[in-house]
């Protein structure tokens, strides 16, 4: 009975300091940690790795030049990450009205039959130039309606 009483006692207190129930939940009220918070010990690590971005650089290179390549791999990767996306260039017609997507849309598929852009950066561009498109037709819409309105009057 005496370890039932100090096991309900933990329980209380646990939720009470972390905010947590006793199966480990969060307790009602209490959200957990923001999004994007990071852990202690990624916090531990970035400070310790703070301003040395240079000197493990300059090591990695000095070691994948003894012969160790996976060590230049792993260093370079945490300091300087692949880029997720590059800037694409080709020749897009200018958009005024809503009309003109359709020959934008044209130069992309042009675009990437010729190879000058992935089928990815393709469909990238072709979102971007259909919410510019609704865009310009929500505002040719609006201004019709003015016109209709002053009209009326």
């Amino acid at each position: 009975m005496i370890c039932y009483i100090i096991t309900f006692i933990g329980a209380a207190n646990m939720t009470r300091n972390s905010g947590r129930n006793a199966d480990g939940t969060f307790a009602k009220g209490n959200p957990g940690k923001p999004k994007g918070a990071r852990h202690r010990a990624t916090q531990a690590c970035l400070a310790l790795l703070e301003g040395e971005a240079e000197v493990l650089t300059r090591k990695a290179v000095e070691t994948a030049l003894a012969g160790d390549t996976t060590a230049l791999r792993l260093c370079l990767e945490r300091i300087a990450p692949a880029r997720k996306d590059a800037p694409v260039q080709f020749k897009l017609p200018p958009m005024r009205k809503a009309a003109d997507a359709a020959r934008a849309a044209g130069a992309v598929l042009d675009a990437v039959g010729l190879g000058d852009l992935t089928l990815t950066e393709g469909a990238h561009v072709m979102a971007l130039i259909e919410t510019y498109r609704r865009t310009l037709e929500t505002t040719e819409l609006e201004a019709r309606m003015c016109e209709l309105e002053k009209a009326v009057q």
